[in-house]
């Protein structure tokens, strides 16, 4: 069985989407947000005390994306893997990378400077900055999916799973309302994914008496 922990709305939802696409049996855990604080014991399991943290057997993994790849490879095979000898391969892997190195990364400090943080600790400045950093990047989605309907190999992927997690949280934090037509376009069409709804769906039944980081939001 595998387990995965998890806060609502975090980068987590990437792996949990990808099981729900896969159909793989899972057991989720919940944790309030940021874990790291309010449920330091999960420090005596994920040392870095972030989510996700996957359990596989012997395999633990921290890092969002690669869990969706590695799900792909080690429990298919499935078409939302783009495999070594197909055409679209080195796009896939593009993508899965570019999900959180370039996209989600500068969404956190928008997140951490603008709302996170105490007020004293807030800087406008920087969550601006990165906003723009983060739209600048996006133009990378908008052409690629003004192209064709998903990003790569002509069929969904895990890399539109990863990717569209960081539409996902870009809408959550206030910066939806910046999308390009197509990005607008491509994220109405993964939402409509019977496997994305079946995730929100067990995120929010497992999660009801949880903390998330949504719940710190401004409104």
């Amino acid at each position: 069985m595998i387990t995965l922990y998890h806060c609502q709305a975090a980068r987590s939802f990437r792996a949990l989407w990808m099981l729900e696409e896969l159909g793989l049996p899972y057991e989720l855990k919940m944790l309030p947000f940021p874990p790291r604080v309010f449920a330091k014991e999960y420090l005596a399991i994920n040392p870095l005390g972030t989510v996700p943290l996957m359990i596989d057997g012997g395999t633990r993994m921290t890092e969002s994306s690669g869990i969706c790849h590695y799900f792909g490879t080690r429990h298919g095979p499935t078409p939302l893997v783009v495999g070594v000898d197909e055409p679209g391969y080195g796009d896939y892997l593009n993508w899965m990378f570019f999900s959180d190195a370039t996209l989600t990364f500068p969404q956190t400090l928008v997140l951490r400077y603008s709302q996170l943080e105490p007020e004293e600790r807030r800087s406008p400045q920087v969550a601006a900055d990165y906003a723009k950093w983060f739209l600048g990047r996006l133009r990378a989605v908008e052409a690629a999916t003004g192209q064709a309907e998903t990003l790569c190999a002509g069929r969904f992927t895990a890399a539109d799973v990863v990717n569209g997690y960081a539409l996902r949280l870009a809408e959550l934090i206030g910066l939806g309302k910046e999308f390009g037509p197509n990005v607008a376009a491509y994220w109405a069409r993964l939402q409509q994914r019977d496997g994305y709804r079946r995730a929100v769906a067990a995120e929010d039944q497992a999660g009801a008496v949880h903390s998330s980081f949504l719940s710190l939001l401004t409104p």
